[in-house]
């Protein structure tokens, strides 16, 4: 392999001169050592599909001798001491990982640290926490994309690497570069991009590693996500190595000989080679490790980090005490707030998690407000609810119920979260209403156009009440803001609510379009969004269908003044008439559709296959260099299909492909309708304070054989390519979560189960983690915005990449579809499998993860699959839909037909 250098010897020495002798303090993040980076943070450009960033072979950086600073100078050799607590700075290189390893931190060091990312803080404010306030007993440098040659992606850490050389500091993949880089090593190129797989490690038994087997079957298996490495033989006297792979091969987290048990497999017929996995400093408390110690799947990671507290209270130990005890203890309230008076106060012992289901069970019940603690401005709701015992199987199900009290007119200004697949009790409860009470109200929010940079996020927002008056309000803080106000100022009382078994006590339903990361995440929308970024009604009468006991509820919210009785003695009316009938064939009363054409075009995607199989390669280019570990590439195919029948198209869907978190909207004002079979959960978080996410990555077609079906079913269970997607976004939603949940309680209950639904298996695991009290509803939805199983890993780097290689918004596609409650809790999916009908034009959006194993091939029929039902449905519904002049033939033909992408 060759590489090409972007920068002259000369002018390398010169820069890293500067550098090394601290001349100029802003430098890692205003000049280039060896390339031009295409990502600056704090800027708005995007990156051109172009440019696939070529990393070059860093020439040997000797540093000098750092004479006149604080660094050295400030501890004396004493009597050992123990620490009582450990007190971290951890840097964040954008990482989507970083706040699993400030969850391992917090339990270990008994204060969580504080994270800071890497351009976050100048020279002069990181001097005077470390070297003036003495405010923390050592650094952790989180993994990250990019490289550490390039200043945008390392920013402040190499600085702190050659001059903090008194202080513990633990570098973590591109942390660990990072330190063979600064002392003179070469970042090269691994051998091949390995994500998301796992290796046995040999150790040398230094420290870091004490109590931790070594060698081949040890049972010491770790998980990577790299395609750069150290060049071993490059590493300086300086630098020490301690860990290795103990050969070239990966392994699967399961493997097919052995269920669920790792295996070394064919390990040890490979030729050994040794790849770089932990080095320390010969003299100075700095480490390395090239692997990922926080992943959910590396064996003995909490003892790594229990290792690395160890060696901190060795080293503060042996210094003097009086030192040590002048140390200042953080609150752990005050360790992410940005206001910096706050930063320094005493800290109060933690209470610790562990990282498994049974914990979880113990969790405090959520505190919901109560009338008692609320002030002037606020929302009073009272409820009243009525329930029909056993009435769902004998009315036909939650299809006649929702035809029967919310299907009138086309379903419009209607809303279902359809749970038509409760299998397994994959979900419980579908929830369904429409216009009609006097607190109803439909929000619509417009992002500015990303070409007006005056704001860097904001909107504009429509509000219809039920008498159909319109108000529009510009919010400068974005949708997020508005929402997270709104739940806020709703109070009731507990007893209303007693005996409910569901969470959705009323509030908003509805979506969150993709290009609402603006507010979470991205800084920059690079596509127009065509449909609203998010629209939602306010539900004040509604009805909810219990799967597991085959009850129906029926609820009104109201304000203490119209509390809509008469609607409740309504629904109960219709339901016991619907019941007598014996309807069970009910269908939704609408009108007919304009004609068409039997000879239908087919859909037309945003890309021809040439072109998508193309940029998966460049997704690929991305990952060898480093820049993502996964990539979620997707792409839209659109359809012109008039003024039809929408509502029966969803019923078709959910018929064709019945989903746990299926979704019918329709915002008639917006000419909207939304009809989505998804099987995955984004995010719920209950009335016990508990939120869950159930990533999907891995996705195999089903076969009309049993045979071959659990054949295929087996092939997706033990893929290595397949494995290695979901660990991936497994890791990166325990880190949404982190951001969030108490410390210690975020666990993996179920790791990559395989789930089959009528068309596909699918791979799915299981996240969880308690709450914290000071986060809101939103505060979570944020964190984890867009789901990472759309974006890849790391998120923000790969939105980025993403937007530049995607031709058009996502819209609706990749975003979220469920309910905020007035009680602060929700229940949102991703949505997929879809069909969004917009303007008389449907669009079905399709994608798939792309990562170091995948098959350009293959990604591209992979991409199809899972558009193939919603397309198919949209094709028969149109032949079908009132058509007198449809035959029984013309029906079979559209049932079979699928889509040739043009």
């Amino acid at each position: 392999m060759s590489f090409t250098s972007l920068a002259s010897p000369s002018e390398i020495a010169s820069t890293c001169s500067d550098i090394l002798r601290g001349r100029n303090l802003n430098l890692f993040v205003s000049k280039p050592l060896f390339r031009t980076c295409s990502f600056v943070r704090k800027e708005s450009t995007l990156p051109s599909c172009n440019d696939a960033r070529k990393f070059v072979i860093s020439n040997r950086i000797v540093p000098d001798h750092l004479e006149g600073s604080l660094m050295g100078k400030k501890h004396m050799a004493g009597p050992s001491r123990k620490l009582e607590y450990v007190r971290t700075l951890l840097i964040d290189n954008y990482d989507s990982y970083t706040y699993n390893v400030y969850q391992e931190l917090s339990i270990i060091n008994g204060v969580p640290p504080l994270v800071i990312r890497n351009d976050e803080w100048s020279w002069e404010e990181i001097c005077h926490y470390l070297y003036k306030e003495r405010a923390f007993d050592n650094i952790v440098i989180s993994p990250g994309p990019g490289s550490p040659t390039c200043p945008g992606d390392i920013g402040v850490c190499l600085r702190l690497l050659l001059e903090c050389r008194d202080i513990p500091i633990l570098g973590v993949c591109l942390g660990h570069q990072a330190l063979g880089y600064v002392h003179g090593a070469q970042i090269i190129h691994a051998d091949e991009p390995v994500h998301g797989r796992l290796s046995e490690i040999q150790h040398s038994g230094c420290t870091l590693f004490h109590g931790i087997p070594s060698g081949r079957k040890s049972g010491f298996k770790v998980v990577r996500y790299h395609s750069l490495v150290i060049d071993a033989e490059t590493l300086p006297k300086e630098l020490i190595p301690i860990a290795w792979a103990s050969s070239t091969a990966t392994l699967p987290y399961l493997d097919f000989r052995n269920g669920n048990s790792w295996l070394s497999g064919d390990a040890e017929k490979m030729p050994s080679k040794e790849v770089l996995m932990g080095i320390r400093h010969c003299t100075w408390p700095h480490y390395g490790l090239q692997f990922h110690p926080e992943s959910v799947a590396t064996s003995h990671g909490r003892k790594i980090f229990k290792n690395f507290r160890k060696i901190t209270e060795d080293y503060w130990g042996s210094l003097s005490s009086t030192s040590v005890s002048k140390r200042k203890f953080y609150c752990n309230a005050c360790l992410q707030d940005p206001d910096r008076r706050r930063l320094f106060k005493d800290i109060p012992r933690y209470t610790n998690f562990e990282n498994n289901a049974d914990e979880a069970i113990h969790f405090n019940s959520y505190n919901m407000a109560s009338l008692s603690n609320a002030s002037n401005g606020k929302k009073y709701l009272k409820l009243n609810w009525r329930k029909l015992e056993g009435l769902a199987s004998q009315v036909g199900g939650s299809r006649n119920i929702f035809c029967e009290l919310f299907g009138q007119y086309k379903a419009e200004n209607s809303f279902w979260l359809d749970s038509s697949s409760t299998e397994k009790k994959r979900a419980r409860f579908s929830f369904m209403g429409g216009k009609g009470g006097p607190l109803w109200k439909q929000v619509t929010f417009k992002l500015l156009d990303q070409s007006d940079m005056s704001f860097k996020q904001g909107g504009y927002l429509s509000t219809e009440d039920v008498h159909g008056s319109t108000t529009t309000t510009f919010l400068e803080d974005g949708f997020f803001d508005f929402l997270n106000k709104e739940l806020q100022s709703y109070y009731y009382e507990e007893k209303d609510y007693e005996g409910l078994p569901f969470d959705f006590y009323g509030g908003y339903i509805g979506y969150l379009g993709y290009g609402l990361k603006v507010e979470s995440n991205m800084s920059l929308n690079r596509h127009r969004e065509d449909v609203p970024a998010a629209c939602f009604f306010f539900s004040d009468i509604f009805a909810v269908i219990d799967h597991c006991n085959d009850d129906v509820y029926i609820v009104s919210i109201h304000d203490g003044i119209n509390k809509n009785i008469q609607w409740l003695d309504h629904a109960e009316k219709k339901l016991l008439s619907l019941k007598d009938s014996g309807a069970n064939e009910l269908r939704p009363q609408h009108s007919g559709s304009a004609p068409c054409s039997l000879i239908l075009p087919d859909f037309v995607a945003e890309k021809s296959r040439e072109q998508y199989i193309e940029d998966v390669e460049k997704c690929q280019e991305f990952i060898k260099d480093g820049e993502s570990y996964e990539l979620c590439l997707t792409t839209q195919m659109r359809k012109k299909i008039g003024e039809g029948d929408s509502i029966g198209l969803y019923l078709n869907l959910r018929e064709k492909n019945p989903a746990p978190y299926s979704a019918w909207l329709n915002f008639s004002t917006e000419n909207l309708s939304i009809c989505c079979s998804s099987p995955e959960r984004f995010l719920r978080l209950d009335k016990h304070g508990v939120l869950e996410a159930k990533p999907i990555k891995g996705t195999i077609a089903r076969s009309t054989t049993p045979e071959e079906d659990e054949l295929l079913k087996l092939q997706l269970q033990y893929s290595e390519k397949d494995q290695a997607e979901n660990l991936m976004i497994v890791d990166l939603l325990r880190n949404d979560l982190g951001r969030v949940c108490e410390p210690g309680s975020v666990y993996v209950p179920r790791l990559m189960e395989v789930e089959s639904y009528a068309t596909v298996h699918t791979m799915v695991s299981t996240i969880r983690g308690k709450k914290q009290s000071n986060a809101s509803a939103v505060d979570c939805v944020k964190a984890a915005f867009p789901g990472g199983s759309m974006t890849g890993a790391p998120k923000l780097r790969s939105m980025e990449l993403l937007d530049s290689l995607e031709s058009c918004s996502r819209g609706i596609y990749s975003g979220c579809i469920g309910y905020f409650s007035c009680n602060q809790t929700f229940d949102l999916n991703i949505v997929i499998r879809t069909v969004v009908i917009h303007k008389g034009e449907a669009s079905v959006g399709a994608g798939g993860a792309i990562v170091a194993l995948s098959n350009p091939e293959e990604e591209y029929k992979e991409m199809l699959l899972k558009a193939r039902t919603p397309v198919n449905v949209v094709q028969v519904q149109l032949i079908m839909s009132k058509r007198s002049d449809a035959s029984a033939v013309d029906y079979v033909k559209a049932k079979q037909h699928f889509p040739v992408v043009q």
